[in-house]
């Protein structure tokens, strides 16, 4: 009878010591620092939301005034049929691009409407995966068809990407630097090889963010705000250079594949046999911090899609990207390294540098979005509170099991592996570095994207705020009947650009071969950071 108690005693003791645990991580998690208050401007107001919502209908924004002129040049847009390379590549139409001069290299075939008909029915939709070089320079090099306009330069978008926040550890690296430092590569090699003069890529705001401690000892819980819940991001940061120092494998390989894009300006470019001298401009786009808006967004176009999304970041503050504002900074990069290759040019040289870029408004927390979200859905839309410090655990128990089973999958054990749960969907995202992604305040800021060009800037101006954007991307749902894009329904943020499930296989069969990528990023970093 006494071991039966102090084994209910313990239980208790234990279960109230987890209750008291979570309950005050989650307070001291929850408390926002004066620098994101600073920063913050009010908190969305229901009339607010629902008077921006009338006006976007009655008076939708036009974006065509507030895009450069129409260049001529030829285009090849990596990642195009997709969601920010599907906008450029419509921005490039609207704007006035022949469409049989716009090339566009993806994954997979596109099918949004906006991409499907109209002048983009014209466009050369290549399905290449940029990881396969001599798939790329095969596609770079096909022959382009006859125009009346003779400008044969051509302007290079590199949107394509491996998007895995949720690795952290080093033996999976190879499975995001396939495509975001690899397929980088790749497309710089075939770029210079055909003469491209201007090739823009687009970075990762995220690069910047860090790895961070969640789990907060008793005696931290009353000192205020916990320290590093809060960074300010802009173009004087210093993005560090070890693996470890990131929250994520995506964003170690982001600032591999930026750096080479960055040194790969005024190289030589063009055939070796070319009469003619000429040198490729590159630059960069780091986004931040969320690119959302219609067109198979994994943000708040998912959040559509799923309806039913439980959440514990209501609190946290970061900016926002509406996509067509991402675009339209993209395609003022591309002018300004246009202008700069000119012989008269009077502007301070930008090339082989990176913006950041976001949403002009102040930055608005998730718990403005979610309402946003939940009215203009007529209630549809939920975002149930949940603790950030039980999903932590939860996330960690799933990351357990994920890097298990990819660990035994590389041993001689392998057969093991069938045994354990396999991750997948939304499930997968549940991990402890999507938390270091998610949990802090991000302050991103585009100031200097935003100078005019005589002042070293892109002149880039965010034609849509947040809210505004918010209210597109669901006019814009709604009147597709709620359509879910490919990217959506692959888990959200958990798809990959260039792997689909044959493709994981492949990259599971060897552990020698994975060493070998390994090593070789690491080389690879050394040779491009130092």
């Amino acid at each position: 009878m006494a071991m039966l108690s102090s084994i209910l005693l313990s239980v208790v003791f234990l279960a109230l010591f987890s209750w008291s645990y979570i309950y005050f991580n989650d307070e001291a998690l929850k408390r926002i620092p004066k620098l994101v208050q600073d920063h913050r401007d009010h908190t969305w107001t229901t009339q607010e939301i629902q008077e921006t919502a009338t006006r976007m209908r009655e008076n939708p924004i036009d974006i065509r005034k507030a895009l450069p002129p129409r260049t001529g040049r030829r285009y090849i847009v990596t990642g195009g049929a997709g969601f920010l390379g599907g906008w450029i590549v419509v921005h490039l139409l609207v704007r006035g691009e022949d469409p049989r001069k716009i090339r566009v290299l993806d994954i997979r075939a596109p099918t949004r409407p906006d991409l499907t008909t109209g002048a983009a029915a014209l466009v050369d939709f290549r399905i290449v995966d940029v990881s396969d070089a001599e798939a790329v320079r095969k596609a770079f090099s096909a022959p382009w068809p006859s125009s009346d306009d003779d400008n044969e330069e051509i302007t290079v978008f590199h949107t394509a990407a491996n998007i895995r926040f949720f690795e952290h550890v080093s033996f999976l690296l190879p499975l995001s630097s396939r495509v975001n430092v690899k397929g980088v590569q790749n497309v710089l090699d075939a770029a210079r090889e055909i003469g491209v003069t201007v090739f823009v890529s687009t970075s990762s705001g995220s690069i910047g963010v860090g790895r961070l401690r969640l789990w907060r000892w008793p005696w931290e819980w009353f000192k205020g705000t916990l320290p590093n819940l809060a960074q300010e991001l802009d173009d004087d940061i210093v993005v560090p250079l070890e693996h470890r120092k990131f929250f994520s494998n995506y964003a170690y390989s982001k600032r591999l594949g930026e750096a080479l894009v960055r040194s790969a300006d005024k190289l030589p470019t063009g055939p070796r046999t070319s009469s003619k001298s000429k040198v490729i401009r590159t630059g960069c786009l780091r986004p931040g911090n969320g690119v959302f808006g219609p067109g198979g967004d994994v943000l708040c176009g998912a959040y559509l899609v799923r309806r039913n999304n439980p959440s514990w970041i209501h609190h946290v503050v970061q900016n926002f990207i509406y996509v067509e504002n991402c675009s339209l900074a993209h395609l003022c990069y591309e002018a300004r390294l246009v202008e700069s290759g000119s012989p008269t040019s009077q502007y301070p040289d930008i090339g082989g540098s990176a913006f950041t870029v976001t949403d002009s408004n102040p930055p608005p927390s998730y718990g403005d979005v979610y309402k946003a979200l939940n009215l203009m859905t007529d209630g549809r839309t939920t975002f149930p509170h949940m603790s950030p410090t039980f999903m932590l655990t939860i996330g960690h128990v799933i990351e357990l099991l994920y890097i298990s089973r990819h660990l035994l999958e590389r041993s001689s054990l392998s057969f093991l592996a069938r045994f354990m749960p396999k991750i997948n969907g939304d499930a997968i995202n549940l991990q402890p570095s999507m938390f270091w992604l998610i949990m802090p305040h991000l302050i991103f800021s585009s100031q200097r994207a935003s100078l005019p060009p005589s002042e070293g800037g892109l002149g880039y101006t965010g034609q849509w705020t947040t809210l505004e954007g918010l209210c597109k991307l669901v006019t814009v749902f709604e009147a597709n009947g709620g359509k879910a894009e490919e990217r959506q329904k692959m888990g959200g943020v958990s798809v990959s650009f260039g792997f689909g499930g044959s493709g994981l296989v492949k990259a599971e069969r060897s552990v020698g071969k994975i060493v070998d990528e390994v090593e070789n990023i690491e080389r690879m970093s050394e040779r491009v950071l130092n």
